[in-house]
């Protein structure tokens, strides 16, 4: 009798579901439910979406789904992004942080909601990053498209289960040998020394950086929960020791995320990245985490995706959720109109992207990885908050 009473009860709560807007840092709710549900990431977390807010100036639009006793099922954060091109768009926090949700109505719902809310505020678009394809169904128009893939190792118990490949024994051997010393970072200094290794790294991959105040908030914000890691690489040399790389990692819900990366090509000989990776996955081992996430490898770079793969990784992919919320965007996204194609319509584009390879590969990289780190740095700053995309 209890048991049909508490079923009874289960259904009329479900159905009475409805979307609120909340507010993730006073709400405990949110972090509850984070908490309750084992495939939450940090990305969803009330810290990060803090950082996320007062880093970039985004206006926030958290949505959760609830019952009639105020219990939450579902959450989906979002934020409202005015790109020069994009216009303005309702997109989660990145890198991913999709609805999460213990029902699949409870997902839909958010997803609906979602696109309600982007058309009252006039946006071109909603858009949310997952590792999953458990949304395809749930709103008509809204399908997952591969963005990229990540290299992740599954942890065992304790690192010493680890079968490394000879490389990477090889290579930590050698960073050990050299002298090079792990430690974590302990003062807002110390991060900001690490600033100007990430600066150098993003340069010379002609990849644009994420402004210093994302990291200080983050410093602020995430540190203290111990859900940020900043992990400094130095040199011993006649008494002294010399910073000459460094990791950035977020940690949450057993996963161990390696984020930002900075070091100098000149010591690239002693190896100090086996070293931070494989000291990385021994600490998480030690905390009982378990997954190690190397990030993704840049479309075409291959020494950076055979780095990843040689650590015995499995890849996950990353899907892209979109759906246009004005008729221009409902337009391009359709099926295009067939036209008929001429020998030089052929020719132009191929044509065209040879002009914009030379003129990349000639002026725009050698100027940008021989500009100052100072003009670098500003260049982060103003490309971040004008939002040219």
């Amino acid at each position: 009798m209890q048991v049909d009473q508490l079923c009874d009860e289960a259904v009329e709560q479900r159905s009475s579901l409805r979307i609120v807007e909340i507010d993730p840092q006073s709400d405990t709710r949110w972090e509850a439910l984070m908490n309750h549900l084992p495939s939450s990431v940090i990305y969803q977390h009330p810290a990060w979406l803090q950082v996320v807010e007062e880093g970039y100036g985004y206006k926030p639009l958290h949505l959760a789904c609830e019952d009639a006793s105020g219990n939450v099922h579902g959450i989906l954060p979002l934020f409202y992004r005015r790109g020069l091109r994009s216009g303005k768009i309702c997109l989660s926090p990145p890198p991913v942080a999709g609805p999460l949700a213990d029902s699949e109505q409870a997902s839909t719902m958010l997803i609906q909601a979602a696109i309600e809310r982007g058309r009252s505020e006039q946006a071109t678009g909603l858009q949310f990053m997952t590792r999953s394809t458990n949304f395809d169904d749930c709103v008509d128009g809204v399908a997952g498209v591969p963005v990229y893939e990540s290299y992740g190792l599954t942890l065992p118990e304790h690192a010493g289960l680890l079968r490394l490949d000879s490389r990477v024994k090889r290579a930590v051997n050698k960073a050990t040998r050299s002298g090079l010393h792990i430690r974590p970072a302990e003062t807002i200094s110390e991060l900001k020394a690490w600033y100007q290794l990430y600066l150098e790294t993003m340069r010379r991959a002609m990849v644009m950086p994420h402004p210093y105040r994302i990291f200080e908030l983050s410093w602020r914000h995430l540190q203290p929960l111990g859900a940020m890691r900043l992990l400094l690489a130095e040199h011993g040399e006649a008494g002294q020791r010399r910073l000459v790389a460094g990791f950035l990692f977020f940690q949450w819900n057993g996963i161990s995320w390696h984020l930002y990366t900075g070091w100098r090509r000149e010591d690239q000989d002693l190896r100090p990245n086996d070293l931070l990776h494989w000291q990385a996955i021994q600490d998480a081992c030690a905390q009982g985490l378990r997954w190690y996430d190397f990030g993704h490898a840049p479309a075409g770079n291959q020494g950076i995706a055979q780095f990843k793969s040689k650590w015995a990784t499995e890849t996950v992919t990353t899907y892209r959720y979109s759906y246009p919320l004005t008729s221009e965007g409902a337009a391009s996204s359709a099926t295009p109109v067939p036209v008929q194609r001429t020998q030089s319509a052929e020719v132009a584009p191929g044509r065209a992207s040879q002009v914009k390879r030379a003129v990349r590969d000639r002026l725009v990289t050698p100027l940008w990885q021989r500009m100052p780190l100072k003009a670098t740095q500003l260049i982060a700053e103003w490309s971040r908050a004008v939002h040219y995309y």
